[in-house]
């Protein structure tokens, strides 16, 4: 698989450097040390310990220190960390999570077999509340999960279910007091914010009039609401996986998967972060990123990628970029709008294997198939047996087959083509202009397929699904 161009949206998070420090006695602790994080793991072994450091969907390291054979290390920065959701990676395996916002100096404690159950934390309020947390989960986790399991085999009327579901009942509702009395105690403490943000609303049960569920109303209030909790105005939160799993379920989880309803959705939620800088890019960029050919199952899913950067990814709204890499970008979804699915497939002419100029619009079968590959491309190379036999067999029923060459020479090509034995339409332009600005391919094999009117009913397949789609497309025009 070749990838000719490949633009990103936002610029690589740089990892921070490292600091090495001689470890010095926890007592002489560090009065000009912006960060310091005495650890004892007992049971752990020597070596290296990573600090890794969370923003959006990405991991970066932020820091390291070596551990003695007494599972103790002492990491200090002169420059504090940036407030957000940490962990540290241990020698061999393991890991363990801090949360921090200005409380950059603490002792922490545990042992090796059980470190969340272990764990004691002094100098950082949020860590301990983190560590509280868990504790209390992990107590109720066993019972939950039990449970679970009997709610899932038990029948809905049974009497079984009904004590499984208010014993399950009781206990969420301990979690929420829980929750709650530190809420009550601790409302500006970073954890607080940080659990309510991650909180989902509780799923509604309208009904219809009938007396059954109403799924549709139901859904739309649950997203509606999905983001009450989230404080924008707050940064700090794009240093945790919290707005990250959040984005993911509420775009990919909670929004049907097709371009039309995934703009539909994005929309309204991009427009509502544009006060808030850093969320708003965040936004654009992951969405953007998320729909962009070759990371998508999604037919057609680089229309969402291209309706991202094309609205949003402005020299006026994205002040992360330079005005140079912004125009590159939207360059590239311009070249890529003239063959989104519902267009009419653009027009290609250009010479064939014999020297003849074959046209796209001359032909007149029903159905036509654009084949965009690449002769050193390895998947083109496995795909070439299969598309050859697809076309044998379809070609007296309405469907042919139009190859273009891509990103070779007139050479290549020649041999390509003989050595698959092609016996439908092939073409090559070794100056581009033929194809420039036509059908978009950054990763070949590429397949579109044209309707009747020529319109794009769909692309971005493999060989395995064109028979599919053409008995779809044959059926309509009877």
């Amino acid at each position: 698989m070749r990838q000719i161009l490949l633009l990103h949206l936002f610029p690589i998070i740089f990892l921070a450097p490292a600091t090495s420090f001689a470890l010095r006695p926890a007592s002489i602790a560090a009065a000009a040390d912006s960060a310091f994080f005495d650890v004892t793991i007992e049971g752990m072994s020597a070596g290296k310990v990573r600090l890794v450091g969370t923003y959006g969907d990405q991991n970066y390291l932020a820091d390291s220190a070596t551990a003695d054979a007494n599972g103790h290390f002492i990491l200090r920065r002169q420059k504090p960390l940036q407030p957000g959701f940490y962990y540290f990676l241990l020698p061999g395996q393991g890991n363990f999570s801090i949360l921090i916002d200005q409380d950059q100096q603490m002792t922490l404690r545990a042992n090796r077999a059980d470190i969340p159950g272990t764990m004691q934390v002094k100098g950082s309020l949020n860590t301990e509340l983190l560590y509280r947390n868990f504790k209390f989960q992990s107590a109720q986790e066993p019972e939950l999960n039990q449970l679970s399991q009997t709610l899932k085999n038990a029948q809905p009327n049974s009497p079984e279910f009904q004590k499984a579901k208010a014993r399950q009942t009781q206990l969420v509702e301990e979690r929420k007091a829980h929750l709650d009395e530190i809420y009550k105690t601790h409302p500006d403490a970073f954890f607080t914010k940080f659990k309510i943000a991650g909180q989902n609303p509780d799923w509604p049960e309208f009904r219809k009039p009938n007396g059954d569920l109403d799924t549709l109303q139901n859904l739309l209030y649950y997203r509606e609401h999905f983001w009450d909790g989230v404080d924008f105005t707050d940064n700090r939160m794009l240093n945790t996986p919290v707005i990250f799993n959040k984005l993911r379920r509420y775009i990919t989880e909670l929004t049907p998967q097709n371009p039309d309803s995934i703009i539909k959705v994005a929309d309204p939620l991009v427009a509502r972060m544009l006060p808030y800088k850093p969320y708003f890019q965040f936004f654009v960029n992951w969405i953007g990123l998320n729909y962009e050919n070759g990371k998508t199952k999604v037919m057609d899913g680089e229309a969402v990628y291209v309706h991202m950067i094309d609205k949003y990814v402005t020299p006026e709204l994205a002040d992360w970029d330079t005005p140079e890499n912004i125009g590159k970008l939207r360059k590239k979804v311009d070249e890529m709008k003239a063959s989104l699915m519902g267009r009419k497939g653009p027009d290609v002419r250009a010479q064939d294997i014999n020297g003849q100029y074959k046209s796209i619009y001359e032909m007149t079968a029903p159905i036509i198939v654009v084949f965009m590959f690449s002769p050193d491309c390895e998947h083109c190379q496995e795909q070439a047996p299969e598309i050859q036999r697809i076309y044998e067999k379809w070609k007296g029923k309405g469907v042919d087959f139009y190859g273009i060459s891509v990103n070779t020479t007139d050479a290549e090509w020649r041999a390509f083509v003989k050595k698959q034995g092609f016996t439908f339409t092939n073409v090559f332009d070794p100056t581009n202009r033929a194809i420039y600005g036509k059908y978009y391919v950054d990763i070949t094999p590429e397949l579109y397929i044209l309707n009747k009117d020529r319109i794009i009913v769909a692309k971005n397949l493999v060989a395995g699904q064109l028979e599919t789609m053409f008995e779809k497309e044959l059926k309509k025009l009877k």
